[in-house]
This record gives structure tokens, C-alpha cells and sequence, in this order.
């Protein structure tokens, strides 16, 4: 039998590498820079690969550490999983789901009851950012985008959605298709990717309406469920996405004053790394959110 590279080095190979330094790796580790160090080097001389390049005080992977890294991270989370049974603590997955900051701040959150319910206990790490992600250094295991943006793992496109005007009931009754523009916009600044959201512009452009400067008047927000809650406020009329506004739409808290919508040019896609695709918790929860994506955007609302 091959002799194995000491275990205690393989460990601390990985918290440095995840957590981005020898320091994070001896706080996470209990023990000191130094200590992380030497195992490093230990493991580098039992392998006879360079894990680190050591450039002006910095550590930097080499492509031996980084194709080593998801690897050896996935073994250390079934090596506490089987600690955890061991230990006669009843075993609960953890999953790490990823998604912009707009789902994390309402639709998700308030829909992850379902899934809990329906699978049983599992501690759930929900982050909202914006991309790019740090798919390795924080162990995502799902991440939900506006766009393919990780074609380097594997992603799948699962729906596809429009913007609709949106506003409040109250609202709606002094619309007419050629008056909107004099009424309050809500625009949203969807941040770097913007580019490929649908603005006002697009919109009265569909509509076949020549707003002049009103479609750059009125009132901003930084993210989709911002522009919603001052839509439902009955401060103006938003370009919601159905994904979002489907849900406001059924319970009466917004309408749509016009039957114009303007698609968006990308589907919504899930990316799954290779190292968390076998896991039966996170198949689960992927076909579990697709369903509830699927459903929202199916609205009869929104038709």
C-alpha cells in the first residue's frame, strides 16, 4: 500500500487554501501560522509537489493545490459527516445555497419552510450577493443567476422571465397606455450586469409609446425587492420581474395597469459544482427550487 501524506497536513493544506491564508487556517485549526506552515511543507515533501507558491509573504495555490483543493474539501466534509454519526448526534446535511441579494431579502426566505418541511432537517447557509461567487473558498453548493455566468461548472438554464409594470390597486385606476408616463416610474439599477435587464426605455419602446424624458424620471431603487415594496407602497409603478411580483399579484397587493411585457433576453440558470452534485440533500433542493421558479413564472397572474 502507498504511503499517505500525513492527515494533519492534508487539513491544514485545506483550511489555508479555503480560507485564503495560514492565518485563517491556524484560527479555524487551533494552532499556530507556523505550525500551518511546517504541515504544509511536510505534506509538499511526502507528495513531491509544490501546494503553495511563497511569493512576498503571500501564499498563492499552484495548479497541483488547486486541483487538489475541492477534492480534499469534499473528503473532510464526509469525514465530519461520519464523526458526526459516530458521535451519536443525529446527522444533519448542511447545504450552502447562493443567490442574488433580491431573492435571499424575501422570495426565498420565505419560501425554504416548504423545502424543510418536505425534507426533513438540514442546516441551510442562505447567501445573497452578486456575482461573481467564490464557488471553492465558501463551499457553495448551489447558486442561482440571471444568466450563465459559470459555464466552467456545470449549469443548467431552468426558466425563463419577463418584466411586467406593476403598482398598486389604488394606482391603476388613472392609468391609461398613453397617460403612464406622466405618473411615477420606479426604476432599479440592477448593478453590473444591468446591461441586460429590460429599463422603462425598453419598455415603452415594446409598447410602441414615445415617453420623451419620462421614461428617466421618478423614483430609484438598487434591487428588485426594493422597486417592489415601493410599488406596493403606492409610490409608482415598477418593471417587476414575474419571478418577484407573481406572489403580490395573486394577493391582491399589486396589479397590472397594462397587459405589455418585455421579456428578458436570459434565462434563470442553477450551477451545481462537480463536488456537490452526488449529494443527495443538494439534488433535493435543486429540484425543489426549480419547481417553485417554474411556478411563479407559471402564474395564472401573470398570463
Amino acid at each position: 500500500m502507498a504511503v499517505l501524506p500525513s492527515l494533519k497536513g492534508l487539513q491544514a493544506f485545506e483550511a489555508a487554501a479555503r480560507t485564503g491564508s495560514f492565518a485563517g487556517a491556524a484560527e479555524e485549526l487551533s494552532v499556530s501560522a507556523a505550525a500551518v506552515s511546517q504541515l504544509i511543507r511536510t505534506v509538499e515533501e511526502q507528495m513531491d509537489r509544490k501546494l503553495f507558491h511563497r511569493v512576498n509573504r503571500r501564499a498563492v495555490l499552484t495548479e497541483a493545490g488547486v486541483e487538489m483543493l475541492p477534492r480534499l474539501t469534499m473528503a473532510f466534509q464526509e469525514i465530519g459527516s461520519v464523526a458526526r454519526q459516530l458521535g451519536g448526534d443525529a446527522f444533519r446535511p448542511r447545504l450552502v445555497v447562493s443567490v442574488p441579494p433580491s431573492m435571499a431579502m424575501g422570495w426565498l426566505s420565505q419560501r425554504l419552510t416548504g423545502f424543510v418541511s418536505s425534507h426533513g432537517a438540514v442546516d441551510i447557509s442562505l447567501r445573497g450577493e452578486d456575482d461573481p461567487v467564490p464557488f471553492d473558498r465558501e463551499l457553495i453548493d448551489i447558486r442561482l443567476t440571471y444568466g450563465p455566468h459559470y459555464r466552467e461548472h456545470p449549469t443548467e438554464d431552468i426558466v425563463q422571465d419577463a418584466v411586467y409594470p406593476v403598482c398598486a390597486p389604488g394606482l391603476a385606476d388613472t392609468i391609461k397606455p398613453e397617460g403612464l408616463a406622466s405618473l411615477p416610474l420606479i426604476h432599479t439599477g440592477w448593478g453590473p450586469t444591468g446591461a441586460s435587464f429590460p429599463s422603462w426605455h425598453n419598455w415603452f419602446e415594446a409598447a410602441g409609446i414615445e415617453p420623451g424624458r419620462a421614461a428617466q424620471r421618478g423614483l430609484s431603487a438598487n434591487s428588485s425587492r426594493a422597486a417592489l415594496d415601493l410599488a406596493i407602497s403606492g409610490l409608482g409603478v415598477a418593471l417587476a420581474q414575474g419571478i418577484y411580483c407573481a406572489e403580490a399579484l395573486e394577493d391582491g397587493l399589486l396589479v397590472r395597469p397594462l397587459a405589455q411585457m418585455v421579456e428578458l433576453r436570459q434565462p434563470y440558470c442553477l450551477t451545481i459544482p462537480e463536488r456537490s452534485a452526488r449529494r443527495d440533500v443538494v439534488d433535493a433542493f435543486r429540484q425543489w427550487l426549480i419547481d417553485e421558479c417554474r411556478r411563479a413564472v407559471g402564474s395564472p397572474a401573470l398570463r
